[in-house]
Parts: structure tokens; C-alpha cells; sequence
């Protein structure tokens, strides 16, 4: 395999501009927006609106079942205040309408899902096991009654899961296993008596997530002016991510690794210096 990375390739979608940025202010107008590019949505005002237009323009990857989830770079890359992002995250996260993932690849990474649609994620992981003919799968609904009702925090201790497990019921090692198997647990490295709620499936696409940021900061460092116009890299393909550019491009702008410059001619993306 070549080591240098591959050029990126140049979608099909078509160009649209405008001379004004606008902002979704209804579900109806997430869904009619889905279609806009970047640049045409690229910052909000409000973190749910943010969420639920990332959400719906979340990419679909074949031979995944991952449910839509926005990293929380990606909210600071479109709202100015990263202090409002954590403050109305944290609010959604008290009225349970999503949760918060640590993940595993960057020390400061986390995922945003809907709480519904992690529900969705478990649903399709005990569906996937009844097909396997695998008995006694209760311990997913205790889970999802009794831990995810009541545990909001990104992680949980031993004797805190078990506790709360054995309102449904009595608890076994092998159903605490079972769970950790599913993908819905980590066990901390750090701590063998913590786990880290995860969400299941993911693991290819954060695969491409490390792989994808990669690619685009290696891709714009080797351009003369290590910079492109925003309208432009957002018809490009990553070839080792399964992810779309727009999906990178709003986390390496949150995180920092990339700024945006505005111009006459429109966004202009830029690697930040080291």
C-alpha cells in the first residue's frame, strides 16, 4: 500500500452559495436543510438547533449501525461561546433529552447522542442477539430502565451499576459481562471498578475519525498556503474515513487544528500553526 496518503478525491454535489448565512429555527427547517453546504450553516446561536442539524446531516455509513452522534468539538466550532455549549449541554443532559460519551480517541473527545436514538443503538444490539438465539436478556432492560434513567454522568462505578441493576432483579457477574460485551461498557484502564458508557458499534468509525483527521491536516499542510476556500474542501473525499468532510471539518475546526478566515470570496480554511 502506498504510505503517502491519496489525494483527495472530488464528490459529485453540486456548489450552492448565497451571500448570507442563515440559521434553522424549526424542526421543519432542519430537515429543508440538510441539503445546505457548511458554509451556508455554519454557526448557530442555540446548542440544540446545532445538534439536531448535525444530527440530520449526520453521514450514512454502509455496513454500520451506528445511530447519528455530533462530537462536542463539533458544537464549539459553530457556536462562539464554548461556555454556553457547555452550559446548555449540560442542561439537556439533566432533562435527559441526550447523553454524553467519553471517547476513546482523543483525551478531551466526546460524543453527543440523543437519548432516544442510544436507546435505538440498545434496542438494535438485543435484536441482533435474539437472532443469535442468545438467552436471557433482561439485564438490558434493567439497564435501560433502572441505569440509564437515573445515571446521567459519562461513567459508573461497579457497585453503583450493580445497585441500580438489581431493582429489576438479582445481578450475576455474567450479566455485567454481557453488557461490557454488547459495547454499552468500558472498563477503565485506570480503574478496573469503573466503567465508561459507550456507545455500541462505534469502533470502525472511530477508527475513521483518527484516521480522517489524519488525512485532511496532512492534505492542507501540503498545499503551498496550508489553506482552501471552505466551499471547495467540502466537495472533497476522504479515502480512509467513512465519514464526510463536512463532518471533519467541524471537529478540526472545534478542536483548534484548523481556523476559518473570512474573505470576500467566501470561508477560508486554514491549518492553525503549531
Amino acid at each position: 500500500m502506498n504510505k503517502k496518503i491519496a489525494e483527495l478525491e472530488p464528490s459529485t454535489s453540486r456548489k450552492r452559495t448565497r451571500d448570507k448565512e442563515s440559521e434553522p429555527e424549526s424542526e421543519d427547517d432542519v430537515e429543508s436543510s440538510r441539503s445546505l453546504s457548511l458554509e451556508e450553516n455554519f454557526t448557530f446561536s442555540d446548542t440544540l438547533m446545532a445538534l439536531r442539524m448535525m444530527r440530520a446531516q449526520f453521514p450514512h455509513i454502509e455496513k454500520v449501525s451506528v445511530e447519528p452522534f455530533v462530537l462536542q468539538s463539533q458544537l464549539y466550532s459553530s457556536i462562539k461561546d464554548r461556555t454556553q455549549v457547555d452550559r446548555e449541554l449540560e442542561s439537556l443532559r439533566r432533562d435527559k433529552l441526550l447523553r454524553m460519551f467519553k471517547l476513546t480517541t482523543g483525551q478531551d473527545d466526546h460524543a453527543v447522542m440523543f437519548t432516544e436514538d442510544y436507546l435505538n443503538q440498545i434496542e438494535r444490539v438485543v435484536r441482533r442477539m435474539e437472532e443469535k438465539q442468545q438467552n436471557d436478556l433482561t439485564v438490558f432492560e434493567w439497564f435501560k430502565m433502572h441505569v440509564i434513567q437515573s445515571k446521567l454522568d459519562t461513567s459508573i462505578g461497579h457497585q453503583e451499576l450493580c445497585s441500580l441493576l438489581s431493582l429489576g432483579g438479582k445481578v450475576k457477574d455474567e450479566q455485567i459481562s454481557q453488557l461490557i460485551n454488547a459495547g454499552l461498557l468500558i472498563r477503565q484502564l485506570i480503574d478496573e471498578n469503573m466503567y465508561w458508557f459507550s456507545i455500541p458499534n462505534i469502533g470502525s468509525v472511530l477508527k475513521g475519525l483518527s484516521q480522517g483527521r489524519k488525512e485532511l491536516l496532512s492534505f492542507l499542510s501540503r498545499r503551498k498556503y496550508r489553506e482552501m476556500m471552505m466551499a471547495t474542501l467540502e466537495k472533497k473525499r476522504l479515502r480512509l474515513s467513512p465519514l464526510d468532510m463536512r463532518f471533519h471539518l467541524r471537529d478540526l475546526i472545534g478542536s483548534g487544528h484548523l481556523k476559518t478566515v473570512q474573505t470576500p470570496s467566501g470561508l477560508i480554511v486554514r491549518v492553525a500553526k503549531d
